[in-house]
């Protein structure tokens, strides 16, 4: 492991960020979605991920956007059709938090028993 004092502090930084929004599980619930369905409308987005307000949505996305995890495509047309998709980087944010799935399955038993040792006062 790196020692503190030689981490380039905007990398630092950039990392306290990242797990800070990845943590939101807005954006995981996003990434998931895309990464699995491909480019969708707004609407569709909305409908996938569920109990989600229009709000909320929305700025996720920009966040995501500026980030430069996803794209946001808008066409001139009546209605107006907005589509978003993942980038190259949203995709390969997406596949680090993998671990976490891998190391859930992988540890699942060993942290319900240290819980149950726990709640039983063990």
């Amino acid at each position: 492991m790196t020692p503190p004092s030689a981490i380039d502090p905007r990398i630092e930084a950039l990392v306290t960020d990242l797990i800070g929004r990845v943590a939101d599980k807005w954006t995981m619930l996003i990434l998931e979605v895309l990464a699995e369905k491909g480019t969708l409308r707004f609407s569709r987005l909305a409908e996938a991920i569920g109990n989600i307000s229009q709000k909320m949505l929305t700025q996720t996305l920009r966040t995501m956007q500026r980030d430069g995890l996803i794209e946001r495509t808008v066409y001139p047309v009546v209605p107006p059709k907005v589509e978003y998709k993942l980038t190259e980087l949203g995709f390969t944010l997406g596949a680090a938090f993998c671990g976490v799935w891998v190391w859930a399955a992988e540890n699942l038993a060993r942290v319900e028993q240290a819980r149950s040792a726990f709640d039983l006062g063990d």
